[in-house]
């Protein structure tokens, strides 16, 4: 279930200073909280990034699947969200990013860890990318 694939990383990414071994091991990773859009509760995903010139992107790839993941959905209805990197938590809003900067963000995504090609290339959607703009 992948509730509980997700609970183990985050429990293991807490445990270690943002640390996991695994898939995951030596990759950015960090714990993006949103608001349910039906349920109102917090959820936590444990997702890979890229952090360029002071700026962090996430990915709504779902592995390729055909439909963006219920945690892209959250955010686009409710943008304040929460995000550990490392033992460090900050507040911020996340924003959709599209056309050409989307295209160069991704494709720069996909340079470094190939898995997202192979994402982007099992879909006809356009993979979502999400800037995690901080709070001041």
């Amino acid at each position: 279930m992948a509730n509980d694939w997700n609970q183990k990383i985050i429990e293991e990414f807490r445990a270690n200073g943002g640390r996991v071994g695994g898939n995951f091991e030596g990759r950015p990773l960090l714990l993006l909280h949103t608001t349910g859009v039906k349920s109102g509760k917090e959820r936590v995903n444990p997702m890979m990034y890229l952090e360029e010139d002071g700026r962090t992107y996430v990915f709504a790839s779902k592995a390729g699947a055909d439909s963006n993941p219920d945690w892209y959905h959250n955010l686009v209805a409710n943008p304040e969200v929460s995000v550990e990197i490392g033992e460090k938590t900050h507040t911020a809003t996340a924003v959709p990013i599209t056309g050409a900067e989307r295209d160069r963000v991704y494709a720069k995504q996909s340079g470094l860890y190939t898995q997202f090609a192979d994402y982007q290339s099992k879909t006809s959607r356009v993979i979502p990318v999400v800037e995690l703009r901080p709070h001041d």
